[in-house]
């Protein structure tokens, strides 16, 4: 009896998650390296984020529309008709006990929806006139109202909608993705990022960074004009066959301390260089918009030659095309302290044609079945008023992403 007692505690041990990942040889790294041994030649061994993924992934791609600066979901997608007949009045006690807020003070009045919402699609999803041409996708949407977050401040908040923590050194969430899955396409980075808007992600490159992964797993930030990344044209009175020569002499170079000290980042350092010479040829035509024709153009309100957020939609689209795992667009513009109402309507125009072209787009070439398109920003707007009478202050609290795909 004892000893069918053992058999069955041993049997339950060998099935356990906790053994599986902290006893068991293959483990987390062991399921990287299978997925690295099981890639296709086709990727090269010079591809440091060439594995195919070790197991059939439903969504192979995905696309994060991020709003940094957290716009309004009290204008956009969260219709409140009671903060309506609120307006101008201070909210009950009772519902303030404890709420912290960055800015404003528990004295702060209600502030109503600037804008009116409609029922859209035979979802019935509630949606701003602000955003006609998200309305007109409201079927294909997954609209989240209740979101939450740990975080106040921009860039903590950032940082952690992008990592999990609010701590730097993490990894991001396009790194995590690549890592698990590789990239499609050995010639382009499997993780691209853009900035679009005002100014930079509050959270700068964490936001994209690699954390304690290899830092081939980093996003690679692209620009939607010129040259996709600085300095990748070969500079005057270089031709390809010097490039070439030059790589081979730092690759050399880069084995020889390899082979010295073992770092495993001289290793992606040398992959990094190889993937910097394929990318010569490659990504140049990969955000070439000119390629596409007039109603593609017109369907996202593209202009080749502008760094805006509808050409970085379509060369998101573009690249995600060509096998690129993850792309992030940041879109930093809509941290609305005051001028709500003016600066609501600017974004919602800079943004809501391409973001719902984005979805369309995909959809009509058939890669929406196994993409993901995500849209959101770090955090929501208070129902109180900040600025006068026409601003919101940062609120944790409750906030709307929506998800396609």
């Amino acid at each position: 009896m004892k000893h069918l007692t053992e058999l069955l505690e041993e049997q339950r041990r060998f099935h356990t998650r906790r053994w599986f990942f902290r006893d068991c040889g293959v483990g987390l790294g062991g399921i990287a390296l299978t997925s690295l041994l099981g890639q296709d030649r086709a990727f090269g061994a010079s591809s440091p984020t060439g594995q195919r993924p070790h197991f059939a992934p439903k969504a192979k791609r995905v696309i994060f529309l991020f709003q940094g600066g957290a716009p309004s979901h009290l204008e956009l997608f969260d219709n409140k008709p009671e903060l309506t007949k609120w307006d101008g009045k201070l909210p009950p006690a009772e519902l303030l006990r404890g709420y912290r807020a960055a800015f404003i003070s528990p004295n702060s009045t209600l502030l109503g929806p600037k804008y009116k919402f409609a029922r859209h699609g035979e979802s019935g999803a509630e949606i701003s006139e602000l955003l006609p041409h998200t309305a007109a996708i409201a079927d294909d949407l997954c609209i989240v109202k209740s979101m939450v977050t740990d975080a106040f401040n921009h860039a903590p908040a950032q940082i952690f909608m992008s990592t999990g923590s609010q701590q730097f050194g993490r990894p991001s969430m396009g790194s995590w993705v690549t890592y698990g899955l590789g990239s499609e396409n050995h010639d382009l980075p499997g993780f691209v990022v853009f900035s679009t808007g005002k100014k930079g992600a509050s959270g700068g490159a964490n936001n994209y960074g690699c954390g304690f992964l290899p830092t081939s797993y980093a996003g690679v930030p692209f620009r939607s004009v010129g040259d996709p990344v600085l300095y990748l044209s070969n500079p005057e009175g270089v031709d390809d066959a010097f490039q070439r020569d030059t790589i081979e002499g730092v690759r050399a170079l880069n084995q020889k301390r390899l082979g010295l000290v073992g770092d495993p980042e001289i290793a992606t350092r040398i992959g990094s260089y190889e993937l910097a010479y394929r990318m010569q040829q490659v990504a140049p035509e990969a955000i070439d918009i000119t390629r596409e024709n007039a109603a593609t153009l017109n369907l996202y309100g593209a202009k080749p030659g502008e760094a805006s957020y509808a050409n970085a939609c379509l060369t998101a689209r573009r690249l995600v095309e060509r096998g690129v795992r993850f792309v992030q667009i940041h879109h930093e513009a809509w941290d609305h302290h005051g001028g709500l109402t003016k600066g609501l309507k600017e974004q919602c125009e800079a943004t809501d044609r391409a973001s719902a072209a984005l979805v369309t787009d995909l959809k009509q070439r058939g890669l929406l079945e196994d993409a993901l398109v995500i849209w959101g920003g770090e955090f929501g707007r208070t129902p109180m008023v900040q600025g006068g009478n026409d601003g919101r202050d940062h609120h944790p609290n409750a906030f709307t992403m929506w998800f396609a795909g």
